[in-house]
């Protein structure tokens, strides 16, 4: 199985599940300890790997899931 489709299929079977109560909490938590991770570590590599991650993940707790298209959809819809 090639890298696109692995990603295709965990996309489609995320979008058909529903929320989890707190899940945004959960991870925004997890962001956060990932962040905090980034400051404290000592290696360049695993800072820069959790500083990313963790950025993903609070970004995704602050937007959803498909937060961030639901959002340019509202904000385009809005100027038309």
């Amino acid at each position: 199985m090639d890298a696109k489709n692995f990603i295709h299929k965990a996309r489609v079977a995320d979008d058909r599940r529903d929320d989890l109560p707190g899940e945004h909490w959960v991870v925004l938590g997890a962001g956060l300890l990932l962040l905090l991770a980034a400051s404290r570590g000592r290696s360049f590599i695993g800072r820069t790997v959790a500083g990313t991650l963790g950025s993903a993940l609070v970004g995704r707790a602050a937007t959803g899931r498909g937060g961030l298209e639901r959002l340019v959809r509202a904000v385009s819809g809005a100027r038309r």
